[in-house]
């Protein structure tokens, strides 16, 4: 029953993820699919890039409204029912659903973002500590490197790394990894220009 609940909750998750706010809101600015512009990516930067500061503002707190909302439901309403590290295990997957569900969102024909955004509201949730010290190395690498995609992988990448060395559980290990990975896989794009050096920088018009 308890594992039921949790699938029931993921898949609540999932559908929170794919509620993809850079979409909705450049609609509201007039932009019908912002998947046709700039990068053609479903995220604040491309959101920034195409439209302007405020909208990529109201899309960077929509994508981490829904992953932090997606875990407060988690542990408000299933931790009545299950308690402990089952319900810290329900809160990681929930989490990785939630970032599916911003990068495959089903409501926008599986293109969505990248999930940096929604990955650090839940990795928030998980651990605070561990969040801000993930979320500075990638703020450091993106001032220092003005590219926006090296800074979200050099702070995916660390990651796991930091969850292994500061001695966290298996759990929590295969959690961060997963979150990794699916950065990492999303941005593949991304690294590739970099290698190339044809990667645009945060201060181009274009993604």
């Amino acid at each position: 029953m308890n594992y039921l609940l949790i699938a029931i909750f993921a898949v609540i998750a999932y559908l929170l993820g794919s509620i993809n706010s850079s979409i909705l809101i450049g609609r509201l600015f007039g932009v019908k699919d912002i998947r046709k512009h700039g990068s053609g990516n479903a995220g604040a930067t491309n959101t920034l890039r195409t439209i302007g500061k405020k909208a990529a503002i109201l899309a960077l707190v929509g994508d981490a409204l829904k992953g932090v909302i997606a875990v407060l439901i988690t542990r408000f309403v299933l931790g009545i029912f299950i308690k402990g590290d089952l319900l810290r295990i329900a809160e990681y997957i929930v989490s990785v659903a939630a970032v599916l569900g911003h990068n495959f969102p089903i409501f926008f024909q599986f293109k969505g973002g990248k999930g940096i955004v929604t990955t650090a509201a839940v990795g928030a949730m998980a651990d605070p500590l561990m969040a801000l010290v993930v979320i500075a190395i990638g703020v450091g690498t993106i001032i220092i490197s003005k590219y926006v995609s090296l800074g979200s992988v050099c702070a995916m990448i660390s990651y796991p790394i930091l969850v292994i060395i500061t001695g966290g559980d298996v759990p929590y290990i295969i959690f961060s990894t997963v979150l990794m990975l699916l950065a990492v896989i999303k941005h593949r794009a991304n690294i590739k220009r970099l290698i190339k050096h044809e990667e645009s920088k945060i201060t181009s018009k274009k993604a």
